[in-house]
């Protein structure tokens, strides 16, 4: 289940599941799991994941655990919960005044339980800073490989994805679902027009070139877009140089304005601006923090590369070494 992927030069993390009871347990599916660490253990943790529980509606928190999870924030761990887990870390306060999300399905329960929580229904993750809570199951994945590109930088997150076979990047306020779940009679021309932007961040583009490339009026590409995506074409598209911005800071020696250039901004200056606002420090910082263009791009190939867990905005775990637990 979990892989040690220090031989990609991927970071290595030391993982602990812990319950209030120690001992052997069944999940709600019927496995049988034997977890060997108490809440104590949560103390030694740099993040915090709050599993699912199987309910509908939220059981009566132990005010112990509560209480180790207040104690482990306060010293410095992050939390993170997301469908169900998501009530848990509202029971400790510590979302309080900030916002949150879970399951769809669950959204108003939450908002109803914990009134001091801004509930927003229809994001993937959001990212308080020590707190973030995810969606759904899927949407679990983005959350942690959100967390490891905040953390880690791009190279990292992206090599984990390409191992695990999914999107290296969903943006947080993305959709949890999408209108349209089967193909259309125009799937192709709508993939190869997300396929001609990847390949041209470079370039100035609109809606209506995005449209011409699929054959569609700008206003039903766009409305196919959102349906599509879960989001617009301009956030898209941002996320989409953005990123790129990222691994070419991470992975070469190329000048800021040439890589603002290769992603598509003719101003340096809105480049910065745009950065900064998406990751809370500027693209210098961000490759003094995260730049490794001579070592992991030249020990795996590009394909190869993989694994690993956790957050946008400097982060901590690469400053501690404590376990990666899941609590619940």
């Amino acid at each position: 289940m979990f892989a040690d992927r220090t031989a990609l030069g991927l970071p290595a993390f030391d993982f602990a599941v812990c319950a209030e009871e120690p001992g052997p347990m069944r999940t709600d599916l019927g496995l049988s799991l034997h977890v060997e660490f108490g809440l104590d253990h949560l103390a030694k943790a740099d993040l915090i994941i709050l599993m699912p529980y199987g309910e509908e509606s939220p059981p009566p928190f132990s005010p112990a655990v509560v209480t180790a999870l207040r104690s482990a924030h306060r010293h410095g761990a992050i939390i993170a919960g997301f469908c169900t887990g998501s009530f848990l870390l509202a029971a400790t306060g510590l979302l309080d005044g900030r916002r949150a999300t879970t399951h769809w399905c669950l959204a108003k329960d939450l908002a109803a339980a914990y009134p001091e929580v801004t509930v927003v229904a229809d994001a993937l993750y959001i990212d308080e800073g020590s707190v973030i809570t995810g969606a759904g199951a899927a949407s679990s994945v983005d959350m942690c490989l959100y967390l490891l590109r905040r953390e880690y930088g791009a190279s990292v997150a992206n090599a984990v994805a390409r191992e695990m076979v999914v999107a290296p990047h969903r943006d947080g306020g993305q959709a949890q679902y999408i209108a349209r779940p089967v193909p259309a009679d125009d799937d192709e021309r709508f993939t190869s027009a997300i396929d001609w932007a990847r390949s041209n961040l470079d370039e100035p583009m609109s809606v209506n070139d995005l449209a011409t490339h699929a054959l569609m009026s700008p206003r039903t590409f766009t409305r196919r877009f959102r349906d599509t995506m879960g989001t617009t074409p301009h956030s898209w598209l941002l996320s989409q140089r953005l990123n790129h911005a990222e691994e070419l800071l991470e992975t070469t020696g190329l000048q800021i304005e040439e890589i603002a250039h290769r992603v598509g901004y003719n101003s340096v200056a809105v480049f910065r601006e745009q950065f900064v606002k998406r990751r809370g420090l500027s693209p210098r910082a961000y490759r003094q923090r995260f730049g490794h263009h001579d070592d992991m791009a030249a020990r795996a190939p590009r394909e190869q590369k993989s694994a690993g867990r956790v957050q946008e905005k400097p982060g901590r775990l690469h400053d501690r070494r404590g376990p990666v637990c899941r609590g619940g």
